[in-house]
């Protein structure tokens, strides 16, 4: 066997050279801390321009459930609920993170098609809640994850759906993009028109799984909620006293559309892989429109892509999970399609 093809998570990948070298010229001298850097103002202005807002306000955390559980503290009070999609990754992989954030807030897993909220099942939720009593935890945020936990990415329209039902009761929203890049760069539209434009409040910035080293961040389109966010996260400690190796990672990120041709990579040997398992007659039970693709194999057919190298995660013992990255080549692609067919074959 030449070399085995990582296709286990992005969070597997290595650093874009862009950003290590952004990291390595901060490193250069001395600054102030806390944020009162030249980076971190540097990203500021970033953040506005690229989302195309001049009120948005950006907070570097230390990952992405530090994004999702301390931006959800700050739109939901202790007594409320965050409505979101069963699969969601702030409801299942988090470890209660936005309820201990948010002083006990109920997660409340909501069913849609293609692993996405539909305005029917927010409707209905609302429809089952006690509203005004105090036995009821109320509804206060709506969490969309884009692209979702299974590789389907919402359109802006979509999410505009989702945010008018949602206004209907106050709700704010909220949207997990660990991966908003892939999004972006598959769906094809503007980051402004995915997210505040639709009506999102606060968004979760994935930039870790897409090159970055050790940053994701909070960006916030809503002023009273990012005065909150000042608080809660020196609170939640991830205010870096450092934090402008944190800044310039981001700023670089975000800069002449990195971000997005890195998403792009991983997204295109996404499409050669899904297109290779279709010839195959391989079962895909989703559609991938970003980096992410479920695929079913027999039980040995699973232990087999083991044996020819491949890394992926098993869901069980027929479901595996494949995720490309921006280290992933087209010829990755091609290669890896080429053992799994020798190893049903």
């Amino acid at each position: 066997m030449d070399t085995t093809i990582e296709l286990r998570s992005d969070n597997a990948a290595g650093v874009a050279p862009e950003i290590l070298a952004a990291v390595a010229a901060a490193g250069e001298g001395s600054a102030l801390a806390y944020g009162g850097d030249e980076w971190t103002a540097r990203l500021s202005e970033r953040v506005a321009e690229v989302f195309e807002h001049p009120d948005a306000r950006v907070f570097p955390v230390i990952s992405g459930t530090a994004a999702n559980a301390i931006g959800l503290s700050a739109m939901c009070p202790p007594w409320g609920s965050v409505l979101c999609h069963d699969t969601a990754h702030v409801l299942r992989n988090e470890c209660g993170a936005t309820s201990m954030f948010a002083g006990g807030a109920v997660m409340h897993g909501l069913t849609g098609d293609s692993y996405k909220l539909a305005p029917e099942s927010v409707q209905i939720a609302f429809e089952a809640t006690r509203w005004g009593d105090p036995h009821h935890s109320q509804p206060a945020v709506l969490s969309l994850t884009c692209p979702t936990d299974h590789g389907t990415v919402y359109t802006p329209s979509e999410v505009a759906a989702l945010v008018d039902v949602a206004g209907e009761h106050g709700l704010r929203v909220h949207m997990d993009g660990a991966r908003i890049a892939n999004a972006l760069a598959g769906v094809g539209c503007t980051p402004a028109e995915l997210t505040w434009r639709a009506g999102v409040d606060v968004v979760s910035l994935g930039a870790t799984k897409n090159g970055a080293l050790s940053t994701d961040a909070i960006v916030c389109f809503d002023t009273d909620i990012a005065e909150q966010l000042v608080y809660r996260v020196k609170r939640a400690g991830h205010v870096a006293s450092k934090m402008r190796f944190q800044s310039a990672q981001l700023d670089a990120y975000l800069t002449d559309g990195l971000w997005l041709r890195l998403a792009g990579t991983a997204n295109a040997a996404m499409t050669v892989l899904a297109a290779g398992l279709r010839q195959l007659g391989v079962e895909l039970l989703n559609e991938p429109q970003a980096n992410m693709v479920f695929a079913r194999f027999p039980a040995p057919g699973v232990r087999r892509l083991e044996e020819v190298g491949l890394l992926f995660y098993a869901m069980d013992d027929e479901v595996v999970r494949f995720v490309t990255s921006f280290q992933t080549t087209d010829a990755d692609a091609r290669e890896a399609v080429r053992r799994i067919g020798q190893a049903l074959s």
